[in-house]
């Protein structure tokens, strides 16, 4: 298992269609991938999921992945919250 903590500076944070870029990029890999904060951990190629969290901007958010591509997955992920725009 894989992991790495990012915090979200998009002014919306993770909702709607930041969240939807999210999922995409979390269906291109193979392992299993998951997003916690604090105590909630959740599926990240859930939409439903992703937005049940209320994730806002400044918000520390954790990615964590279990499989063959982990690695690679994780840091996609980071990468693309770290750009997300408003």
């Amino acid at each position: 298992m894989y992991s790495q903590t990012v915090q979200v500076t998009n002014s919306v944070g993770l909702h709607a269609r930041p969240a939807t870029f999210f999922i995409q990029k979390a269906n291109e890999f193979k392992c299993s991938i998951w997003v916690e904060i604090g105590s909630r951990r959740i599926n990240a190629k859930s939409l439903l999921g992703i937005l049940s969290l209320g994730i806002i901007k400044g918000t520390d958010i954790t990615i964590l992945a279990d499989g063959a591509d982990e690695e690679a997955a994780v840091t996609a992920l980071v990468e693309l919250v770290k750009k997300l725009e408003d």
